[in-house]
């Protein structure tokens, strides 16, 4: 994998990332290549190493993650813009996709999804190789992240393989959410009430962040991602856009009721690898 457009200078606003330096022959995306440029056929093949970069330097967290609460999306997308095919988001990534998703998960403190997305792509527990593990626990965190699931009603089955997990999950829900329901998740995972009808995103991200939880990952889904960047929580979407298209009638990375206005957010770095871009924008 390498970089193209490097992460901000010391510019940059407080609070991203440490600068990073980008390989000599770094430019714009498909401008300038030729043979001096470790990426085109032909190049040198030492330089072409040399530009493969430390994907956990390129996606470690603001050291002031560590204090208070970051979130993290991470999408896939064709480049029509799809988010699934089929319902699900896993026939759009690929070998260096999966590469990725892993090591956000493992950077995280915690792993937040919608209880649509949690069923539709049949979640399971976090796993971690012993290497990441001492890795993680090196570095203050846990050793396993848990997976926290955002839902109204408590519509999650006690016994998916969500809740066989080394470290139990979190269940973000609400006092509207039926109490049979509620008892029955507890027997299996740790229940908050954060709000009354609704699951109040704020409530949600501070009740993570009481228990030590700051470095948030979001995997969705579109409605889930939506509300968060809508309320204005969403610090970070790392999104891979896929080669491919899928065609119309597909769903985005948003869902939802239509917000004022836009969110802003700026590129501030962009990796590729076998034809799949894989962007980093912050707030």
């Amino acid at each position: 994998m390498r970089r193209i457009l490097p992460v901000p200078g010391p510019a940059a606003s407080p609070g991203t990332s440490a600068p990073v330096a980008a390989p000599p022959t770094t430019e714009a995306a498909g401008a300038g290549a030729g043979a001096d440029d470790p990426g085109a056929v032909g190049g040198d093949e030492a330089a072409a190493k040399a530009a493969e970069i430390d994907l956990d330097e390129a996606y470690a967290y603001p050291p002031a993650a560590g204090r208070t609460s970051y979130v993290r999306a991470n999408f896939v997308s064709s480049v029509d813009g799809a988010a699934e095919v089929g319902g699900r988001s896993g026939p759009l990534g690929g070998e260096a996709d999966r590469r990725v998703f892993q090591l956000l998960r493992w950077l995280s403190d915690v792993v937040l999804v919608g209880a649509g997305t949690a069923r539709h792509e049949n979640y399971g527990p976090v796993i971690v190789p012993p290497e990441r593990r001492a890795r993680r626990q090196a570095a203050g965190l846990a050793a396993v992240p848990p997976i926290a699931v955002v839902t109204a009603t408590a519509g999650l089955d006690p016994g998916a393989r969500l809740f066989d997990a080394e470290v139990r999950p979190i269940v973000l829900t609400c006092d509207g959410a039926p109490p049979a329901k509620r008892q029955a998740l507890a027997a299996v995972a740790e229940v908050v009430l954060c709000g009354d009808r609704t699951v109040d995103p704020a409530a949600a991200l501070a009740a993570l962040a009481e228990r030590g939880m700051t470095r948030v990952l979001t995997e969705g889904g579109p409605l889930l991602h939506a509300q968060l960047a809508g309320a204005g929580l969403l610090d970070e979407l790392c999104l891979t856009v896929a080669p491919l298209l899928a065609g119309p009638g597909r769903m985005g990375i948003v869902e939802g009721p239509p917000w004022p206005e836009p969110a802003t957010m700026r590129l501030v770095q962009v990796l590729v690898e076998d034809g799949n871009l894989f962007l980093r924008y912050q707030r």
